[in-house]
């Protein structure tokens, strides 16, 4: 009950803030629960907690839209109902609200594609981001290439649910005289892409993970039988997937405003 009652609350925030947001949104949603049932069978060998289908509880619904939720309720305080087109001259404030409600999705887009993408994809063992270590999969803040270049395409996916449906909302006028808004899927994807980065390191650093020994998976609860690989238990999953949602929504709309403004020099000079 309490999973439908947060579910409902993020979704209906970001749909009153904006369509844009809910398109991001019902892309982040759709896109991620196709990546969980990707080669699910292999995950299920070294999960410990593994769902078939990546079914989620209240918790993992509000560490993972938590922060765009109250991110997209300062943007309608801000900007009203409305779409609004990313020009950070003429209205930066809720550029950078869009930005960040962008941000903070596209940070739990990457990370999920990155771990669910990038677990089975890789042959060999993942690489421990702080010491490029070899290390059993399914290791909080391990990295392999597959995964961090799907990190990047999750991202992307929210963002071209965003690029879209402005497209659609904002009239042509409006869209010919603004910098260019295809540049929202490339930063998107670049923020899923740090957002899935700072996650490896918090997990890697203050999450534990060890292997256990008689069930032969990758736990994050020390024991008499759990080989410690890295972390200290400090986080949990939930804390990590929270604290670099936050992150990440401070750091895309410093990423977007860094990309546009090498537009508006390049419009200046030409």
């Amino acid at each position: 009950m309490i999973f439908y009652v947060s579910g409902f609350i993020v979704g209906f925030v970001h749909t009153l803030s904006s369509n844009c947001f809910f398109a991001s949104l019902l892309a982040f949603f759709v896109s991620t629960s196709k990546a969980t049932k990707f080669r699910a069978s292999q995950k299920a060998k070294f999960e410990e907690h593994f769902k078939e289908g990546g079914q989620r509880n209240w918790v993992q619904v509000l560490c993972n839209g938590g922060v765009s939720t109250q991110l997209a309720i300062l943007y309608v305080i801000d900007n009203g109902t409305k779409e609004q087109i990313i020009d950070f001259r003429q209205s930066y404030n809720s550029s950078w609200l869009a930005m960040a409600v962008l941000g903070a999705i596209c940070c739990s887009a990457g990370d999920t594609f990155s771990s669910e993408i990038g677990s089975v994809m890789h042959t060999n063992g993942p690489w421990l981001i702080t010491t490029l270590s070899r290390v059993p999969r399914g290791t909080n803040g391990g990295i392999t290439f597959w995964g961090t270049l799907a990190s990047f395409v999750g991202g992307a996916i929210v963002g071209f649910g965003y690029y879209i449906t402005l497209l659609l909302s904002v009239e042509s006028e409006l869209l010919k005289d603004c910098p260019p808004q295809w540049l929202i899927v490339v930063v998107c994807g670049l923020a899923g892409l740090v957002g899935s980065t700072i996650d490896s390191l918090l997990g890697s650093t203050f999450q534990f993970s060890g292997f256990d020994k008689e069930t032969k998976h990758i736990v994050e609860k020390d024991g008499p039988n759990v080989e410690t690989i890295s972390g200290m238990p400090i986080l949990d999953n939930h804390s990590v997937n929270l604290l670099a949602s936050f992150l990440t929504s401070l750091i895309t709309p410093r990423l977007a405003y860094t990309a546009y403004w090498h537009i508006y020099l390049a419009h200046e000079v030409g």
